[in-house]
C-alpha cells in the first residue's frame, strides 16, 4: 500500500509540475499593415528580384554552365516559383554558410558510416558490422 502511495504522489506531482509550466496562448487578428510594415522592415523585399539578381551573377553563371544547366532554363524555373517558395528560396540562400555543402555532405558521409557499422544498412564495402 504505501508502494502505491510513492507512485502515486510522485505521478500527481509530476503533473502539477507540467500544469504549473503551461502557459496559455492569446491569438488576435493582426492587420494587414502590421504584417506589410514588419516584411518591409525586414527587408525580405520581392524573392524573385533577389533569386533573379543572384542567377545573374558572373560565378553564378559559370558554376551552372560547369553543371551544364542553362540560363534560360534557371530563369524559367525561378518564375514558376510561388512567391511564398521564392522568398523562402533567397532567404536560404542569403543565411547559408559559405561552403556549407561540404558539411552536409560530411554529415551524410558519417550517418552512413555509422549504420554500416552498426549492421543497419551495407553501403560501404570497407565496414565490418558490429553485429
Amino acid at each position: 500500500m504505501k508502494r502505491l502511495q510513492r507512485h502515486l504522489v510522485f505521478v500527481v506531482s509530476f503533473c502539477l509540475v507540467n500544469v504549473s509550466l503551461m502557459q496559455a496562448a492569446h491569438a488576435e487578428l493582426v492587420p494587414t499593415e502590421a504584417v506589410a510594415r514588419t516584411v518591409s522592415v525586414k527587408g525580405m523585399g520581392n524573392g524573385h528580384a533577389r533569386l533573379n539578381s543572384a542567377l545573374a551573377r558572373a560565378d553564378v553563371r559559370l558554376e551552372m554552365q560547369r553543371l551544364g544547366v542553362s540560363e534560360t532554363a534557371a530563369a524559367a524555373r525561378v518564375a514558376a516559383l510561388t512567391d511564398a517558395e521564392a522568398a523562402r528560396l533567397a532567404d536560404q540562400i542569403e543565411s547559408a554558410p559559405a561552403g556549407g555543402i561540404i558539411g552536409a555532405i560530411l554529415l551524410v558521409f558519417f550517418v552512413l558510416l555509422f549504420t554500416d557499422i552498426m549492421g543497419w544498412t551495407k553501403v560501404f564495402p570497407f565496414t565490418r558490422s558490429a553485429r
